[in-house]
């Protein structure tokens, strides 16, 4: 039993209660349906060691030894991982292009009594669906861009537009990262394909026919790369900037930036990659305010001095596009959540 994969929109309707993903853990980790679960049938070891007797030895050696070892496998995921799904458990089973392992897989799930169907095509069809929305046809979405400089709370602001109804994606939440030289966060950032994958179901996710908010971001966020479709479109957009006091932003800077205060070391580190912008004196003012806890000093200086000027200088070309400026006295929780429905009015969302 195999489903056909036309459209991101109909993976996201499909009647299934479980994407299962069995390819090795390093094809996973490369990229992977949204929301899908590895449970490989063949380790990475293992996958090496069927693929290397195929080609230097005997391809019937080889196929005897996968099927060995994909049985076993199975078993265990069955006992273990399956062990309390109910009769009408109904998953979509997929490996790389449909074929064996998936199919084995799939086979046996059928035989237990559950009613698996295959990917057709298998995670290729589906990476061919996202090249496809991304690159290749004309993106039906209208965005609105949510501009401003550094610390106005932009990605707070969105989520409480998404809580308000508001279509919204937030791209540093898909690439794990704040888009900054201090945007790192806990583990590394997805795969280039991963993060493509995880936009095109976002993408999916959203009604053409009302505009979808995305924060103002540079053609890169970290290492990872927006679409080039994606990134002409936000060119493209209206943007609402927000504005707020530096000693507000200086406030927020300690809220956003939380990760960092709490490890002095890395956070003096990554002050020290901006050596060639600033020169020795400013950064070693800048890492003695990191010691002595002056977090928020620490940031005014930081935003005067390095953001707000670049932010002016990359905004200027922008400046067609504006629906005006947003102003916030204050950035505390309970006046943005106050601040919500007017921001939502004035993007015309």
């Amino acid at each position: 039993m195999h489903y056909d994969l036309t459209d991101l929109a109909l993976l996201r309707a499909a009647p299934f209660e479980a994407l299962i993903d069995t390819r090795s853990p390093a094809e996973f980790a490369q990229d992977h349906l949204p929301g899908a679960i590895n449970l490989p049938v063949l380790s990475n070891e293992e996958r090496a060691q069927v693929g290397t007797i195929y080609v230097q030895d005997s391809p019937f050696r080889a196929r005897k030894l996968g099927a060995a070892l994909v049985l076993k496998n199975t078993a265990q995921h069955i006992e273990q991982v399956l062990a309390d799904r109910p009769g009408g458990w109904r998953p979509l089973v997929y490996c790389w292009r449909g074929g064996q392992r998936s199919g084995t897989f799939g086979w046996l799930l059928r035989e237990i009594g559950w009613p698996a169907q295959v990917l057709r095509g298998g995670y290729r069809s589906f990476r061919r669906a996202v090249v496809a929305m991304l690159y290749d046809q004309p993106l039906p979405h209208e965005f609105r861009i949510l501009a401003g400089m550094t610390c106005t709370a932009k990605t707070e602001i969105l989520s409480l537009l998404r809580a308000q109804g508001v279509q919204v994606i937030d791209l540093e939440a898909l690439a794990q990262h704040r888009g900054s030289v201090f945007g790192a966060q806990a583990g590394a950032q997805p795969s280039q394909k991963l993060f493509e994958s995880r936009l095109a179901m976002a993408l999916s996710e959203c009604d053409p026919a009302r505009p979808v908010v995305l924060e103002a971001e540079s053609s890169k966020i970290g290492d990872l790369i927006l679409p080039p479709q994606i990134w002409a479109s936000m060119c493209a957009a209206p943007r609402l900037g927000l504005w707020a006091p530096l000693a507000a932003r200086a406030r927020y800077f300690t809220r956003a930036y939380g990760d960092l205060l709490a490890d002095p070391v890395r956070f003096k580190a990554q002050i020290g990659q901006l050596m060639p912008l600033h020169g020795r004196g400013r950064i070693t003012e800048w890492q003695e305010l990191v010691d002595a806890g002056a977090f928020e000093a620490l940031g005014a200086g930081l935003m005067q001095a390095h953001y707000d000027p670049r932010y002016r200088k990359s905004s200027a070309r922008y400046g067609g596009n504006a629906l005006g400026e947003h102003r916030l006295p204050d950035l505390a929780p309970e006046a943005l959540a106050a601040a919500a429905p007017d921001l939502a009015r004035a993007l015309g969302v």
